[in-house]
């Protein structure tokens, strides 16, 4: 391998939204995680409802975007067009 030209490869603390924490090895020295193996419904048995739509929620307030200003967007774009 080439000197010089990779990252830096540490241990690495996982947090869970559950309080759950191992260590791992990655480039970064810390990763939040949602949902792990001692709280998902796959590995624990248990019939629980993971929130994906607070996920999609989340994402859009992160970024800004609403259906306002998607739909201002094109509002604003339709009255440029040239008519011809």
């Amino acid at each position: 391998m080439k000197e010089g030209i990779h990252p830096k490869y540490v241990e690495t603390t996982v947090t869970c939204g559950c309080g759950e924490t191992f260590v791992t090895r990655s480039t970064k020295s810390k990763i939040a995680v949602e949902v792990c193996s001692k709280c998902h419904p796959f590995y624990t048995g248990q019939q629980r409802f993971v929130d994906s739509a607070g996920r999609v929620e989340r994402f859009k307030q992160r970024f800004s975007w609403s259906e306002d200003s998607a739909q201002g967007d094109s509002a604003k774009t339709a009255g440029n067009k040239r008519h011809g």
